[in-house]
């Protein structure tokens, strides 16, 4: 799933890349794809892109005061052309959902296609005037990188840390992966309850946020499109790289598998050196 770091970078190529240009057409191959109908995609033909932001994990195109508002979801994505075929989109089940077509002047079209893998589905696509009028936007909790971000208040609560790091209504824009990067980092069980993390621990977690957080938005800036996956998979230290050796001590990483997901962790940097079980066989370590 694209988590602040890789949707920040594709913001910064989208709006290098769209601002000042012109919304040809915005084509739809998947009519769940659209979650709203006022305004219509129709409203946006003729008017000039004048920025694009981020809201967390949605990214926000502004057409001259109108919003092209996407979430990516776990398996959605970006493919950029400079050169997009004249061919009209068939509905279908393939894995195009949207395709923007954008009039830069002299020249070819450019634009992209918004697509998507597999076939569980949550690529979302909204249209609006004020992008609070999207749900999921208008519930974000604080950007972790935004100036006067304080973890330490949010963490007055009876939950596993691993969720509540996740949890867009409390923190925006951190998801399954920089989560547990930051966990590893903060030397921290995905499992301990953040109500009870000691002040050493609260410290070491709000040093990890940052710090994984700038490093990745570093690492990710100015990559095209094409390259954000790959980059981020490499950097990983922990997620997705259940079986090979955690590079701070030598132990091996390990994993939870969940019905729709999975965590990596370091037992010697985390949990003491103690396995994580699954919720259904096992009692939860702390």
């Amino acid at each position: 799933m694209p988590e602040m770091p890789e949707v920040d970078a594709l913001v910064g190529f989208l709006r290098e890349r769209c601002v000042g240009a012109v919304v040809a057409d915005i084509e739809l191959a998947s009519f769940a794809v659209l979650k709203t109908f006022d305004p219509p995609l129709s409203a946006f033909t003729g008017l000039a892109v004048t920025d694009v932001v981020r809201h967390g994990k949605f990214i926000d195109i502004d057409v001259d005061g109108l919003h092209l508002v996407i979430h990516l979801a776990k398996a959605g994505w970006i493919r950029w052309s400079d050169q997009l075929v004249d061919k009209r989109l068939k509905m279908g089940n393939g894995p195009i959902a949207m395709r923007l077509r954008l009039d830069a002047g002299d020249g070819p079209r450019l634009g992209f296609d918004l697509t998507e893998a597999g076939t569980r589905k949550g690529l979302a696509v909204y249209t609006v005037r004020d992008p609070r009028e999207v749900p999921g936007i208008a519930a974000l909790g604080p950007d972790p990188l935004a100036e006067g971000f304080e973890l330490g208040p949010l963490l007055a609560r009876k939950m596993q840390v691993k969720r509540l790091l996740r949890d867009q209504k409390i923190i925006a824009g951190i998801g399954n992966a920089y989560s547990d990067e930051i966990l590893h980092a903060a030397r921290l069980s995905p499992f301990a309850i953040a109500e009870q993390l000691g002040d050493d621990e609260v410290a070491r977690l709000e040093s990890a946020v940052h710090d994984v957080l700038t490093e990745a938005m570093a690492a990710a800036a100015g990559k095209p499109a094409s390259e954000l996956k790959d980059s981020k998979r490499a950097r990983m230290r922990v997620h997705g790289r259940t079986g090979e050796t955690c590079d701070v001590c030598g132990d091996t990483i390990a994993e939870v598998v969940f019905a729709d997901s999975s965590l990596q962790y370091c037992p010697t940097c985390q949990t003491g050196g103690k396995p994580l079980k699954d919720r259904s066989t096992s009692k939860f370590l702390k």
